[in-house]
């Protein structure tokens, strides 16, 4: 069943995005060769509690991190560890918060240090992806518009786009239909309604898109161990323009700093 929102309970909505932006932002702050990706978490959950909210991920299906931190090859639901980050590496920092009774969901992939020029160009083009897929949130519209628009940005540049997992509807549930492949067909799929919120989220491989899960139930990497990039916003699909309820403007300014 599709929930749409009122105006108010997008209201609640962009007040957990606001949280979690500024969680991206400081988690961005200590993102840097020589840190554990534990210490990535522990601070994110630090953060979110202490503006009143909860972190989504944290047990939830019994997850027991408040990030999912992918390294490299591992393309979503990595678990925080004692993995130090290294020159060269990415890391896609996915995370979610519940506040007043409604989630918000991001995620966005860093450089750490210097990385290959290929692997700075998946970034940007499945950063671009996100994007490109937003633009077609809009009224009138349908899902696999969405999908369309992701899958041929990314396949431009022979990358692999991952179909195993989708993007998704967001609300009082963390996870809500419908689903948003990151694939389709134009002009396919439930048309797009004012006040349907879903989170977008390309997950675009560096090789062939297929992916398999290891034995912790959790991680999935790329079958072909090449990198792989993840970008995700919360979006409320609206007349003309989609409205991005997240915001990346705070990992930016950490890196800045």
């Amino acid at each position: 069943m599709v929930f749409y929102k009122t105006e108010e309970e997008i209201e609640l909505i962009r007040q957990s995005a606001f949280i979690l932006s500024k969680a991206h932002g400081e988690i961005a702050l200590l993102i840097k060769e020589g840190v554990s990706t534990l210490t990535l978490d522990k601070r994110a959950e630090e953060f979110i509690k202490d503006h009143g909210a909860v972190p989504s991920f944290k047990n939830y299906n019994g997850f027991p991190f408040s990030l999912c931190i992918s390294v490299n090859s591992t393309v979503v639901h990595g678990m925080p560890g004692n993995y130090v980050l290294n020159d060269g590496d990415i890391i896609s920092v996915d995370c979610g918060v519940y506040h007043n009774g409604f989630h918000s969901d991001s995620a966005y992939t860093h450089a750490v240090g210097n990385v290959s020029e290929e692997v700075s160009h998946l970034l940007e083009v499945t950063k671009e992806s996100l994007y490109k897929g937003i633009e077609k949130a809009v009224v009138g519209n349908r899902l696999g518009d969405i999908s369309h628009a992701i899958q041929t940005h990314a396949e431009a540049s022979k990358y692999g786009v991952v179909r195993e997992l989708v993007g998704h509807g967001i609300g009082r549930n963390l996870h809500e239909s419908p689903e948003v492949p990151n694939y389709g067909k134009r002009g396919q799929g439930m048309k797009l309604q004012n006040g349907l919120v879903l989170a977008i989220e390309p997950m675009v491989n560096l090789g062939t898109r297929y992916i398999i899960q290891e034995e912790d139930g959790w991680t999935i990497r790329t079958r072909d161990n090449k990198p792989s990039a993840h970008f995700e916003h919360t979006v409320v699909v609206r007349n003309n323009k989609a409205e991005v309820l997240t915001t990346f403007e705070y990992i930016d300014k950490a890196k800045q700093q």
